[in-house]
C-alpha cells in the first residue's frame, strides 16, 4: 500500500462531463490505499478460503491460465467488500480514489495533462494485462493503473457534487461510483475526473477494484 498524506485537493472538473461538475476542494484525512489492483491470484487466495462464489470466466476454480498477475474482474461491488473486509482494508471512498490518483495539482491523468498511450491500459486494447505494467502512468503518489485496465469500484453511492445543478436518474442510493476507466475506454473515461456508475449486483469483464485503510 502507498500513503496518501492529509490536506486538501481539487476534485472534478469543470471541462468535464456534467456528473464532474463543478470543480471544488475536498480535505481528507491521510489515508493508505493498494498500489496495485487486487489480481487473480490475491483474489483466489480470499475465494479458497471463504467460499466466495468464483467470478463466472474462472473454470475449474481459478482464474484463466497466465493471468494471476492481472486485475480480477467480473466482481460486484459486495465481492469488492467482502474482499476488502477479509483483508483487514475497506474500499476507498470516491475522493480517496481521485486524490490518490491526480495528486493536488487538478491534473487531468496521474501523470500530467496530456494523454499518452504508452503509459496507461486503455482505448479498445482487448484485455487486461499484469498490473504495474505501465510504471511511467503512476499517480504523484505512485499509485499503479489508475489509468485504464479496470475500472475500480468505490465505496460511494453515485450522487451530484456540491453545487452542481446536474441531475441523473442514476444518482441516489442504488448505485455504486467505479472509477479509472479500462482497457476498453478511451482518454476521456481514464481521466483522474471521470465517473461512472452500476448497481452494487453488477459484474463485467471490466470492472475490478482496490482497496484502501484510514490511517488511524
Amino acid at each position: 500500500m502507498i500513503f496518501v498524506p492529509a490536506g486538501e485537493f481539487v476534485m472534478g472538473s469543470d471541462d468535464g462531463n456534467d456528473d464532474q461538475q463543478p470543480a471544488h476542494t475536498v480535505f481528507l484525512d491521510g489515508f493508505w490505499i493498494d498500489k496495485y489492483e487486487v489480481t487473480n491470484a490475491e483474489y483466489k487466495g480470499f475465494v479458497d478460503v471463504t467460499g466466495q462464489p468464483l467470478p463466472h470466466h474462472w473454470e475449474g476454480g481459478t482464474y484463466p491460465e497466465g493471468k494471476g498477475d492481472h486485475p480480477v474482474v467480473w466482481v460486484s461491488w459486495h465481492d469488492a467488500q467482502a474482499y476488502c473486509q477479509w483483508a483487514g482494508k475497506r474500499l476507498p471512498m470516491e475522493a480517496e480514489w481521485e486524490k490518490a490518483a491526480r495528486g493536488t495539482d487538478g491534473r487531468k491523468w496521474p501523470w500530467g495533462n496530456s494523454f499518452d498511450t504508452s503509459k496507461c491500459n486503455s482505448g479498445g486494447s482487448g484485455d487486461t494485462v499484469p498490473v504495474g505494467s505501465y510504471p511511467a502512468g503512476a499517480s504523484p503518489y505512485g499509485a499503479q493503473d489508475m489509468a485504464g485496465n479496470a475500472w475500480e469500484w468505490t465505496a460511494d453511492w453515485y450522487e451530484a457534487y456540491p453545487g452542481s445543478g446536474y441531475i441523473s436518474t442514476r444518482f441516489g442510493q442504488r448505485n455504486k461510483v467505479m472509477r479509472g476507466g479500462s482497457w476498453f475506454d478511451g482518454p476521456a473515461l481514464v481521466r483522474c475526473s471521470a465517473r461512472n456508475s452500476s448497481a452494487p449486483k453488477f459484474s463485467f469483464s471490466t470492472i475490478g477494484f482496490r482497496c484502501a485503510k484510514s490511517a488511524r
